[in-house]
């Protein structure tokens, strides 16, 4: 039998579904990419920096001949005791590079790296396969451990490694793993025997699917399936839920319809079916509207967030607001005004720039209003801790925040173009149909939130050309989440005349 020859990612993907090793195999065209650049960036990163973590390193080189790297690894291994980077194994076809391998003179210790802020069960299976390799090639491995990033730490002047990251040995876990292992490599080995290119296994979907990742086979395999079904249910119904139903053979929107869910999701579905007229609640929009105080500041915030800190007194992960767009009506009647700020890149104090111009931007005590009142706020208490002195005028702008996704997430304002969701960009095509000026699909550069934070991390690299342009489609982007909301405002307005 020839062995399928397997590296550490290729296992623990196994371990999610064994199809996915033959789907990668004979259909890798059908594999969407579900990862964002900037997460795989940030896995890079903390790889990188952890290998100085116990001090100087010596760095395996990658190789596409992994060969080259095992034999390196055999060579720099004999000048123990060392720290390695990158050493590579193989073991009757099973490959892996350890992240940090810690060569004593009695044995060596692993250290796999992640960018996560805790250990998930995936990453004690790509450990243990880690000791697998190593121990059956007759090395002592003394240790097991898992590092990943201590989100408590706040940065100060200069980037501590040592409170950075946390350290968790898993030796125990990954000595009971290992008859797992053993069993996992030989039944993946039939599999694949066993099914060829014209012989593709029947696996159904599940929870599977979607842990500890989102698969990116997920579209092929669901293709057969009604549309919509009840994958489509929005609102926050969870995946568990969800697959209950499927397996109870209730898939389609009509499998569906008369089953005990929740109001909403059953509403979407009653919508759906029988194309019912939108659903409008003119006593909350109005009383919404009566709560509004002049001017009105429409305002949205785009923000980025790096695994690394690299802001004094910023924590890894925090989001950081680099940009806001701003719609201003400062009275009844009044023309429509815009501003905005967009962050330098090399600007290492862009946070307090972007606080103090929104402040200046918004001197007045007017509605504040905002599309999702859980994350402008929470980003303004995180300005006003890292700087007291502007406390007062952020608790100011604060105070008169409204929620404009409070009306479209507790159905007061319903129709059956926003398919469940309360979100801007479900919500804005609902109420302005085939109107190409508020088409997130039509802009250049910028589609979303996720893209924004990806372009804005990739100006560091780019010529002022690159970046004018680049820049360019940013500020054109959050312009349009701000007029959105005008435009959400101005339809409240006609529905309450109506």
């Amino acid at each position: 039998m020839n062995k399928v020859y397997l590296s550490k990612s290729k296992y623990c993907q196994c371990v999610q579904c064994k199809k996915i090793l033959w789907l990668k195999k004979y259909k890798p065209e059908y594999a969407l990419q579900t990862a964002k650049d900037s997460v795989l960036e940030n896995g890079t990163r903390v790889g990188n920096l952890a290998k100085g973590l116990f001090g100087e390193y010596e760095e395996i080189e990658f190789n596409e001949n992994l060969n080259i790297m095992v034999e390196e690894t055999k060579k720099i291994l004999q000048n123990k005791p060392n720290i390695v980077a990158e050493a590579s194994f193989n073991y009757d076809n099973n490959f892996c590079s350890v992240d940090i391998l810690k060569n004593d003179i009695d044995g060596v210790e692993i250290y796999e790296v992640k960018s996560s802020t805790e250990i998930h069960n995936i990453y004690l299976d790509d450990a243990s396969y880690q000791y697998y390799v190593l121990s059956n090639l007759g090395l002592n491995v003394k240790k097991v451990c898992i590092v990943y990033i201590n989100n408590k730490y706040i940065r100060g002047e200069n980037l501590e490694l040592n409170k950075l990251f946390n350290i968790e040995d898993i030796t125990d876990i990954a000595k009971s793993k290992q008859n797992e292992i053993k069993n996992n490599i030989e039944t993946l080995n039939k599999y694949m025997e066993e099914h060829d290119k014209n012989n593709e296994p029947v696996t159904d979907i599940g929870m599977k699917c979607s842990e500890p990742y989102d698969c990116e086979f997920w579209e092929y395999c669901t293709r057969n399936l009604p549309k919509p079904n009840v994958f489509d249910i929005a609102g926050g119904m969870k995946k568990s839920k969800k697959f209950e139903k499927y397996y109870q053979g209730k898939i389609s929107f009509e499998d569906l319809q008369y089953e005990e869910l929740n109001p909403k999701y059953l509403e979407q579905i009653n919508f759906e079916l029988n194309n019912l007229k939108p659903k409008i609640d003119k006593g909350a929009i109005k009383k919404l509207l009566n709560s509004l105080k002049y001017p009105l500041y429409f305002i949205d915030y785009e923000t980025y967030q790096t695994a690394i800190p690299e802001i004094i007194g910023t924590k890894p992960y925090q989001q950081l607001p680099f940009q806001y767009s701003l719609h201003i009506i400062r009275e009844k009647g009044a023309a429509l005004e815009h501003k905005e700020f967009l962050a330098e890149i090399d600007d290492k104090n862009f946070i307090r720039h972007f606080a103090e111009s929104m402040i200046k931007d918004m001197p007045e005590n007017g509605s504040v209003i905002i599309y999702n009142k859980s994350f402008e706020p929470a980003r303004n208490n995180e300005i006003a801790k890292m700087y007291p002195d502007l406390k007062d005028d952020i608790d100011r702008i604060n105070s008169n925040m409204v929620d404009f996704l409070v009306p479209f997430k507790q159905r007061k304002y319903y129709c059956k173009e926003m398919k469940g969701s309360a979100s801007i960009k479900a919500v804005l095509p609902a109420l302005y149909p085939d109107d190409p000026e508020l088409n997130y699909h039509n802009l250049q550069v910028v589609h979303n939130g996720g893209e924004a934070q990806e372009a804005f991390l990739s100006l560091k690299d780019k010529s002022r050309e690159e970046q004018d342009k680049i820049r360019h489609g940013l500020l054109v982007y959050c312009e349009l989440d701000t007029y959105a909301m005008v435009k959400i405002w101005e339809k409240f307005n006609e529905i309450i005349l109506v």
